[in-house]
């Protein structure tokens, strides 16, 4: 047996463990919804000069939101766009079929924003990054 540790794996060989938790997961649970299913999308906000001033960057699958990123801009946060980003996003998640969403956010970030639009918190990962925390929350949407 040799263990090989890379940062450019052949893309056979990245196919074939790829390929080998989707048979894993299809012989576990057959009616699993497929990976080729994964929708990625983002959700803007622009200023009257069409300038992006926040987003939200996220993926649905399996029948879940995961939500990668948020930002706003400083001269918008405080004034609802957050929320209205959220309400957008869960919205678009729950038209691809998505019951529920998850969110990690770090202890400098947006915990208590997410709180406030209905997520709860479920997990704290401590010194994620070193001398910081990792927050998971998440939210039914249906």
């Amino acid at each position: 047996m040799n263990i090989e540790v890379t940062e450019r794996p052949k893309e056979q060989d990245a196919k074939t463990i790829s390929q080998g938790i989707i048979d894993f997961n299809n012989a576990k649970i057959p009616d699993l919804e497929p990976i080729e299913k994964e929708v990625k999308f983002f959700v803007f906000v622009r200023n009257k000069l069409d300038q992006v001033i926040g987003g939200v960057r996220a993926t649905c699958f399996w029948n879940t939101l995961h939500i990668e990123l948020l930002w706003l801009s400083e001269d918008c946060r405080g004034k609802g766009v957050g929320k209205d980003l959220m309400n957008a996003t869960e919205s678009f998640a729950k038209e691809k079929g998505c019951e529920k969403a998850f969110v990690e956010t770090t202890s400098w970030q947006a915990k208590p924003f997410y709180e406030k639009v209905g997520y709860v918190h479920i997990a704290t990962i401590n010194d994620r990054p070193k001398g910081y925390a990792s927050h998971y929350l998440t939210k039914d949407l249906i």
